[in-house]
C-alpha cells in the first residue's frame, strides 16, 4: 500500500507540475500578445481622414469597421429595418402616408432609410433633397475629412459654402471613420463637431472635462441628434437650451418662432425632426445607468488575451451575448423578446398617431375648402404641429422606441391626443362655416 501511495503521489506531482508549467507558458504568451496590441507600423498624422492608414496600426479594429459595407439585410434582426445596414429602400414606398405628412417639403419627394457609416457621404450626395443646392451644413457629419476642414476654414465658412464646392475645394472623399472620434497617436476619444461642443457648453457641460465613459456617448451624440439651421446664416444648431425631451425642444422652437416649412395641405408651420437618438437615449434607463452607445452597438470582443472594441457598428440584436448579457442575467431569447416587445408597442402607437394626424389634416382641409381663414384655423394648425413633431421624433429616431421605451409611449400618446384635438378644432370651424339644415329651412 505504501508503494502504491508513493507512485500515486509521484504521478500526481508530475501532472500538477505539467499543469502549472502550461499555465505559466499560457500567461507568458498572452502577455507577449498584449504587448503587440497596438504596433506603430506607420505614423498617423493629426486629422488623418483615410481609415486604411489607421488600419495599418489597428488591423483588428479596421477589419471590423470595414464590415459596415457587408450586406446585412435589416429584416434579419428586426422587422422595422432601423439599423443602418447596406440595404437601401425608400420610406415613401414603405410608408406612403409620409408623402402627405411631409407635403410641401423635400422629404415628400425622397426619404431613404439610412445605411451604415461607410455609405454616409455617398448617400448624402445622392439624395434628391435640395439637389445641387445643398449647403455645407449637409456635409457636417458625413466625412472624416471634416475635422481638418473645420480647423482649416472655420465653422461658419464650412456651413455656408455649398456642399459640392466644399467637397471639391477641400478634397473631401472619405465617409465617417477613425478621425471623427479618435485623436491620432493617443487614440483618445474626441468630439470633432463644433455644434455639439457649443450646445453642451450652453447647457453648462465642459466636454474637455468629460470622463472616458461619457465620451463613449458624446462621440456618437455629436451626430446622432436633432438639429436645425436658420436660412439666414445656415449655422448648424442643436435645440437643447431647455433640455433633451421633445417638450423642451418644442418650447425652444416655439420661442424663436422656427419652422422648417409650411404644410402644403393644412398651412401649419412645421418642424422636421432628424434622427434624435442621443436625445431619446438621454431620457432612458440605460443612460441613467451609465450605459453608453458603444456598450450596446460596439461591444467588446476578445482575440486571445486582447480585448477590442468591435467597430462593426450594428444593432445589439446581432450581438446580444456581448451587448446585453454582460449586464442582464437572462437568456439571449428572453432579451431579444424584450426588445421586440418594446418595438412592437412603439410601432403600434406610431401607426395610431399617424392615422390620427392624417384625420386631423383631412378635417383642416375641409375647413379650408369651406372658406375658413387663418384666424379660425390657428388653434387647429398649432395642434397639428404639436402632434406631428412628436410622431416624427419617434419615426425619425432609429431604435423604434427602444432607447427609451416609456418616453416613446408617452410621446406618442400625447401625439394622438393633440391630433384628435386638432381634428375636433377643425370640425368646430367647419360646423360654423356650413349652414345647419334647420336654419336653411327657416
Amino acid at each position: 500500500m505504501a508503494r502504491y501511495r508513493f507512485w500515486f503521489l509521484f504521478a500526481g506531482s508530475i501532472i500538477f507540475t505539467v499543469i502549472v508549467l502550461a499555465l505559466l507558458v499560457s500567461i507568458f504568451e498572452r502577455k507577449q500578445q498584449a504587448r503587440v496590441v497596438f504596433p506603430q507600423v506607420v505614423e498617423v498624422k493629426h486629422n488623418e481622414p483615410d481609415p486604411s492608414v489607421w488600419g495599418k496600426n489597428f488591423p483588428r479594429e479596421y477589419e471590423t469597421y470595414m464590415k459596415t459595407l457587408t450586406t446585412m439585410e435589416m429584416s434579419e434582426y428586426s422587422k422595422y429595418g432601423r439599423y443602418g445596414g447596406s440595404e437601401a429602400f425608400s420610406k415613401l414606398d414603405k410608408y406612403p402616408n409620409y408623402i402627405r405628412l411631409f407635403a410641401g417639403y423635400p422629404f415628400s419627394v425622397e426619404y431613404r432609410e439610412e445605411r451604415g457609416h461607410l455609405n454616409a457621404l455617398e448617400d448624402m450626395l445622392a439624395t434628391k433633397r435640395l439637389g445641387d443646392n445643398k449647403p455645407g451644413a449637409c456635409v457636417t457629419c458625413k466625412s472624416s475629412d471634416n475635422p481638418r476642414v473645420f480647423e482649416a476654414i472655420g465653422e461658419d465658412k464650412f456651413y455656408q459654402t455649398p456642399a459640392k464646392e466644399l467637397i471639391a475645394t477641400h478634397g473631401i472623399e472619405h465617409s465617417i471613420s477613425c478621425a471623427d472620434c479618435h485623436e491620432a497617436g493617443t487614440m483618445e476619444l474626441r468630439v470633432t463637431r463644433p455644434a455639439f461642443i457649443r450646445a453642451m457648453s450652453e447647457r453648462g457641460i465642459d466636454i474637455s472635462k468629460a470622463s472616458h465613459q461619457e465620451m463613449r456617448s458624446y462621440v456618437c451624440g455629436q451626430c446622432h441628434v436633432e438639429y436645425y439651421w436658420q436660412k439666414s446664416d445656415i449655422k448648424l444648431t442643436f435645440p437643447w437650451i431647455n433640455g433633451f425631451r421633445i417638450d423642451d425642444i418644442e418650447a425652444y422652437y416655439d420661442e424663436i418662432g422656427f419652422s422648417d416649412w409650411t404644410h402644403q395641405e393644412t398651412g401649419a408651420a412645421m418642424v422636421k425632426i432628424q434622427h434624435p437618438e442621443f436625445e431619446l437615449w438621454s431620457t432612458g434607463i440605460h443612460a441613467r445607468s451609465g450605459v453608453t452607445c458603444p456598450d450596446c452597438h460596439m461591444p467588446y470582443m476578445r482575440e486571445g488575451s486582447i480585448k477590442l472594441t468591435d467597430h462593426w457598428i450594428q444593432t445589439p440584436l446581432a450581438t446580444i451575448t456581448r451587448s446585453c448579457l454582460q449586464c442582464h442575467n437572462q437568456t439571449e431569447s428572453e432579451m431579444k423578446s424584450r426588445v421586440i416587445e418594446i418595438q412592437d408597442r412603439t410601432f403600434s402607437l406610431l401607426n395610431r398617431s399617424e392615422n390620427a394626424i392624417i384625420a386631423a389634416m383631412d378635417g383642416i382641409k375641409l375647413a379650408i375648402e369651406a372658406g375658413a381663414g387663418d384666424a379660425e384655423l390657428k388653434r387647429a394648425r398649432e395642434l397639428h404641429r404639436k402632434a406631428q413633431i412628436r410622431w416624427d421624433f419617434i419615426s425619425a429616431e432609429n431604435s423604434m422606441g427602444f432607447h427609451s421605451g416609456q418616453e416613446a409611449v408617452r410621446m406618442l400618446g400625447d401625439s394622438i391626443d393633440y391630433a384628435r384635438q386638432a381634428e375636433l378644432e377643425a370640425y368646430k370651424v367647419l360646423v360654423k362655416r356650413r349652414p345647419q339644415p334647420e336654419r336653411a329651412a327657416r
